[in-house]
């Protein structure tokens, strides 16, 4: 099976969740979530399966579990596949 992994920089308790961009190999992401008791993880996750199209469970959190900086990998999809779903995303 077809997975990828991503390099995130997490920005938790935003005023929307949001994909900022790509800041050299790190995608930043906005999430509204505050970062207490794993919540922002479980968020994050969510807002990740809601963007790539994919169940929740497919998005596992591989490192940085209480880091802002984290690396997801999401099964089912190829880095191709997964670069086509982000792109909406993206300004």
């Amino acid at each position: 099976m077809a997975a990828v992994k991503i390099p995130l920089k997490v920005i938790p308790g935003a005023p929307k969740d949001e994909i900022v961009g790509w800041r050299g190999e790190d995608l930043t992401v906005k999430i509204t979530a505050p970062p207490v008791e794993g919540r922002a993880n479980e968020h994050v996750r969510r807002y990740l399966a809601e963007v790539f199209g994919v169940s929740p469970a497919d998005v596992t959190l591989l490192t940085g579990e209480t880091s802002r900086r984290k690396t997801v990998q999401i099964s089912g999809l190829s880095a191709a596949e997964a670069q086509e779903r982000l792109r909406p995303h993206l300004s």
